[in-house]
């Protein structure tokens, strides 16, 4: 693909401070971090060591080798009140996201206290809810790019 965005360390923690800075506006702090690997795990680090909440990990991997983790343990946070912030770098397509709203039955918990963070929204995703917290929007369906991360290239 010819038309790449190539993104440095620098937006990297613009983005991340982004973010914070939107959770503080809200008045909504998380009491767990999810960071999917592997695009989600440098910016969930980094939310976790800025904010100081506890940071674990998900895999979820439709692209690359199509397998995820089910952590019930997660689930079972959020069914007893939990507030979690689930962070990937890229809501490209939407399914990442849907997986989890399908494994953890999101959409059968109404009012419930999982947010989504990312640091690039891809508004024509497939996403069947929103995402709580970007730093970029972008619109694949009018400009189609390709994010590359400081942690790719």
């Amino acid at each position: 693909m010819d038309n790449k965005r190539y993104v440095t360390w620098a937006d990297i923690e613009s983005y991340v401070n982004h973010v914070i800075f939107d959770m503080y506006k809200d008045k909504w702090i998380p009491d767990y971090i999810v960071g999917l690997t592997r695009g989600g795990l440098i910016p969930a680090v980094m939310l976790s060591h800025k904010i100081n909440v506890p940071m674990h990990t998900l895999k979820v991997s439709l692209r690359d080798h199509a397998e995820h983790e089910e952590n019930l343990w997660l689930e079972d946070l959020v069914y007893e009140g939990a507030k979690v912030l689930v962070v990937d770098d890229i809501n490209d397509t939407g399914a990442t996201l849907n997986q989890i709203v399908h494994d953890w039955r999101l959409q059968n918990l109404p009012g419930h206290n999982v947010k989504f963070s990312v640091l690039f929204d891809n508004l024509s995703s497939g996403f069947s809810q929103k995402v709580d917290y970007c730093a970029t929007e972008i619109n694949k369906a009018e400009h189609d790019e390709w994010i590359v991360f400081p942690w790719e290239d």
